[in-house]
């Protein structure tokens, strides 16, 4: 692991050579904290990512760039039915549709593309890189990104597993006392109470059902070269307005990526990340000369700082709800952390795939 000196003189060197344009091949022996310094190849992700993680670093070790190896690692998150919070079984709106949302950065090229509130697509991470391979955008949403993801080839399916289904059929009858919709239980089918999972406790409080599930993967990389890409993908908030739309597709929110600093992402309350721009908060940090860890609790300090709405804090006026930040900088050093004590994060050091525990600001009573 490299310290954080190395890692500021990394970080401007990478910014003087940006700015003159690149070194000429005889100067490249002497400056080999740019050039010539071989990095161990690191991926971070949300500890949904364990897999993911795993897949993108053996996807690098096969050749893949930074970014196919990213994306094609939260693929496997996307095409998972049993993971309700992307892609395919995606907890859906609140009308019953899944709309799903998500951005990519490739470090080299500094490209970057996303989709937002994408129906019928259970891998939007691809569309993202169709957006900014093929387009001179960085943005599609709604009709117009499902227009572009069937022109582009891409198949467009029914993302609603039955369990996923019968879960929104429950929120829906719960909602009101006085409306036409009968409950499960009323109805005489058998699903079992409404009660969403322990991996979703760190929801938003909600006054209809206890705690709304969301969730996501953001999935950051560094190649041996010190080349950076990074992703985040997600069907969003559970039973959202149709329409809403998180941090994910947000470049600078949801993640960023910068070739010359490191990679960051989110999860958790898409609105607090929006606010305070927060993986690209995370970068900048990391430019100053943080940790990755570092970098990640002061951009949640930033969160808690902003967050004055009484129906976001708790009594201590701490926020009721939580953000995960995961970060990589171009050295490969690591880190992940939270607002609120028991999160983990995944995280390969090539190859070795683990959970880490997250760095937090409160304890959990």
């Amino acid at each position: 692991m490299s310290t954080r000196r190395d890692f500021i003189r990394t970080s401007a060197g990478a910014g003087v050579g940006a700015a003159l344009g690149a070194l000429p091949k005889q100067l490249e022996a002497g400056v080999p904290n740019i050039i010539s310094r071989r990095v161990t190849p690191v991926c971070v992700a949300s500890g949904n990512g364990l897999g993911a993680v795993s897949r993108a670093i053996e996807e690098l070790a096969n050749g893949a760039s930074t970014i196919e190896a990213v994306v094609r690692g939260v693929n496997l998150v996307e095409e998972d039915p049993n993971d309700s919070s992307v892609g395919y079984g995606g907890l859906p709106n609140e009308h019953g549709v899944v709309q799903l949302d998500s951005s990519l950065m490739h470090g080299p090229t500094r490209g970057a593309g996303a989709v937002a509130a994408l129906e019928g697509f259970k891998r939007p991470s691809l569309v993202a890189l169709d957006v900014m391979r093929y387009t001179d955008h960085h943005l599609l949403v709604g009709e117009g990104a499902q227009r572009f993801a069937l022109s582009m080839g891409h198949q467009l399916e029914d993302l609603l597993t039955e369990s996923s289904r019968e879960r929104w059929i429950e929120w829906r009858a719960q909602l009101s006392d006085r409306d036409d919709y009968l409950s499960p239980e009323d109805s005489g089918e058998r699903i079992g109470r409404f009660q969403e999972p322990e991996e979703f406790g760190d929801g938003l409080l909600d006054s209809h059902d206890g705690y709304r599930p969301q969730g996501t993967i953001n999935c950051d990389i560094v190649d041996s070269d010190g080349d950076l890409s990074s992703v985040t993908t997600t069907s969003g908030l559970s039973y959202k307005i149709p329409g809403r739309v998180g941090d994910s597709p947000i470049i600078g929110a949801g993640q960023y990526c910068d070739n010359d600093v490191g990679a960051a992402g989110s999860t958790g309350r898409g609105e607090a990340v929006i606010k305070t721009c927060g993986s690209y908060t995370v970068v900048e940090m990391m430019r100053n000369g943080m940790h990755p860890t570092d970098a990640c609790i002061e951009a949640l300090r930033r969160i808690v700082h902003v967050t004055v709405e009484d129906r976001l804090r708790d009594e201590n006026g701490r926020p009721n709800f939580n953000v995960n930040y995961y970060a990589v900088n171009k050295n490969g050093d690591w880190g992940g952390a939270a607002i609120w004590s028991g999160a983990q994060f995944a995280v390969s050091v090539n190859g070795d795939s683990r959970h880490e525990d997250s760095a937090y600001l409160f304890e959990r009573g």
